[in-house]
């Protein structure tokens, strides 16, 4: 059997499960509190959390935005509301990337959302 240490700490037996739940949601933390010896899996951990973060905080904007502009103009809250299956599809394939590049061994990032999950 391979040695599971390598120049990064110790591997996890079941690093590529928590990779994945690292970026399903509010089940990154699962990952954050059992794999506490692997870095790069509480990395894509604290990532995932960062993430959900982001996504919380840009739907509770555009929420906010949508209904102002219907109340205002009538109709372009309502326009803008028929874009959010498709940005809902574009923070899923978000995830599908961030899955597949931790998968292999790489980190996905990015710009000013990142930064934050080697904050903490």
């Amino acid at each position: 059997m391979a040695d599971p240490t390598t120049s990064e700490g110790p591997r996890s037996e079941n690093r590529m499960v928590m990779i994945v739940l690292s970026y399903i949601w509010i089940l990154s933390l699962v990952p954050l509190l059992v794999e506490k010896r692997d870095p790069e899996v509480q990395w894509h951990a604290k990532h995932g959390l960062v993430l959900l973060a982001a996504e919380v905080i840009f739907w509770i904007a555009f929420s906010i935005v949508s209904s102002m502009l219907s109340v205002i103009t009538g109709g372009l809250g309502c326009l803008m509301g028929l874009l959010t299956p498709f940005i809902g599809l574009a923070i899923l394939a978000l995830h599908v990337v961030a899955i597949i590049k931790g998968l292999n061994g790489q980190r996905l990032i990015i710009p000013g959302v990142s930064e934050y999950a080697s904050r903490f």
